[in-house]
């Protein structure tokens, strides 16, 4: 499944599947660099991303680069109701009419790219690769409720907004969950 990034000025950085579980402190340097987390955010993230990876139907790709390095990194599963995220996120779906969403739905659990190696297609690249391997109608995630790059790439993939202003136990910022039926949309060639 292993497949060249694509994009605008693509890097030499190879998509396929990781043990992310065996290069979680890796990943965990990336995701740092990309979303500016301080050390005890990634001592705590470590054990819910070990935990994530023990669910049967996880899947996770990454991104590496001619010398080895991952530079990139996605993971999901299936939603479950039960799960600590969907318990949050719920509630708010639930105001808009939206709760069918987190029904037979793949969650983006956790996508970055290592800054050196963003808008180059390779988030882009993970995304559509994990959910074209997934059985399921439709793919949900939850980013930071702001104008980014990762909020127009989403967009550009036809995740909408369900949700917005959505607060995490924790988390400084309010985040907004996004869905999109899969496929993802491919850009026009």
């Amino acid at each position: 499944m292993a497949a060249p990034a694509e994009g605008p000025a693509a890097p030499d950085a190879e998509i396929g599947p990781v043990d992310l579980a065996a290069r979680v402190d890796e990943a965990l340097h990336v995701q740092a660099a990309a979303f500016g987390l301080s050390q005890d955010e990634i001592d705590v993230r470590r054990h819910i991303v070990l935990r994530h990876l023990e669910h049967p139907h996880a899947r996770a790709l990454g991104a590496t680069a001619p010398d080895g390095r991952l530079v990139g990194f996605v993971y999901g599963l299936p939603n479950d109701r039960a799960q600590w995220w969907s318990t949050v996120v719920e509630p708010y779906l639930r105001a808009t009419g939206s709760d069918g969403w987190l029904d037979d739905s793949f969650v983006i659990t956790e996508l970055h790219v290592h800054p050196d190696h963003q808008q180059r297609g390779i988030g882009r690249t993970l995304i559509t690769a994990i959910t074209d391997a997934v059985d399921h109608p439709r793919s949900i995630l939850s980013a930071i409720d702001k104008d980014s790059p990762a909020r127009a790439l989403y967009r550009a993939l036809g995740y909408r907004d369900l949700a917005r202003q959505v607060v995490f136990p924790s988390a400084p910022q309010p985040y907004a969950v996004m869905g999109a039926p899969l496929p993802l949309l491919r850009p026009p060639s």
